[in-house]
């Protein structure tokens, strides 16, 4: 009886465990789609009947915010900064995070764990608090109102999470292939190029579509650092042309929003199965 007794306390216990892990995944997963939800919903209303219901479906769609965003002159030039400033980004961090993760996870050198140690943790450090510093120094180097600016930021704040990531699966690979690899002629470069990174496209991916994503959506840094009309990214252009001083167009905002989103969606389904492969083994180790 006893034992019993026992068995089912820990059965009660181990269903209240669970129904309050279901519960806390259910929150999340509503408190990550709703802004999805109201964005959408609200790109389809008018600005009366958004100020009416908030929340609720329209009951009469129009696609007038659309075509009010489309028909931007700037639209197709913030695209293309947006897309130029994506792709150098994450580009410049991911050929230097490669170089970094192979040394961090195949050489042995004076300091190298103590400098991982060190570089793990700036992927907590909020951007704002860099940014004044930032932009101070790379006003006396002559990098705002350019391109180039926000591409170094964003590549330095996106290094240590991807450096971590690919050091974590390089480390992964048998350093029996490496040796074999080095017995057979090959230089380290070449034991990078042809073995690991092959190897290594889960981890890869991941990097990129979580970088790309990131560095598209990104605001503040882009805000401060392009301030003319004509180097603005799509997330800036959109946001502070609809911007007032007294008023916001809220549908049209969220239709400039969602026509933004789309570029990510389609990266994402793209690799969303290396993706998961690649988070996975990121954090094997």
């Amino acid at each position: 009886m006893a034992d019993h007794s026992v068995l089912n306390i820990y059965r009660i216990k181990r269903i209240l465990s669970d129904t309050v892990k279901q519960m806390v995944l259910l929150l999340l997963t509503v408190l990550t789609i709703f802004p999805l939800y109201f964005m959408t919903v609200n790109a389809f209303k008018t600005r009366d009947e958004f100020n009416d219901n908030l929340i609720g479906l329209s009951q009469s769609p129009v696609l007038t915010n659309f075509e009010k965003i489309l028909q931007h002159p700037n639209l197709l030039r913030w695209f293309g900064n947006s897309i130029l400033l994506t792709g150098g980004s994450v580009i410049f961090c991911t050929v230097i995070a490669i170089l970094a993760a192979y040394a961090f996870a195949q050489f042995q050198f004076s300091g190298r764990d103590t400098l991982f140690n060190l570089i793990t943790p700036l992927m907590v450090i909020p951007p704002i608090v860099m940014v004044i510093p930032m932009f101070v120094m790379f006003r006396q180097v002559g990098l705002v109102n350019n391109l180039g600016g926000p591409i170094v930021v964003y590549a330095g704040l996106m290094l240590p999470f991807t450096i971590y990531l690919l050091r974590n699966f390089f480390i992964s690979v048998p350093k029996e292939i490496q040796e074999a690899a080095l017995m057979d002629g090959c230089s380290s470069f070449q034991v990078l190029t042809k073995i690991y990174l092959p190897l290594s496209r889960p981890a890869l991916v991941t990097s990129v579509v979580v970088n790309a994503v990131w560095a598209w959506n990104e605001l503040l840094i882009a805000l401060v650092f392009l301030q003319t009309e004509e180097l603005r990214t799509l997330i800036v252009g959109i946001t502070t042309s609809l911007q007032k001083r007294f008023t916001l167009d809220v549908p049209s905002l969220m239709a400039g929003l969602a026509i933004a989103t789309i570029p990510m969606i389609l990266l994402y389904v793209i690799g969303q199965n290396a993706l998961v492969r690649g988070l996975i083994a990121g954090y094997e180790k």
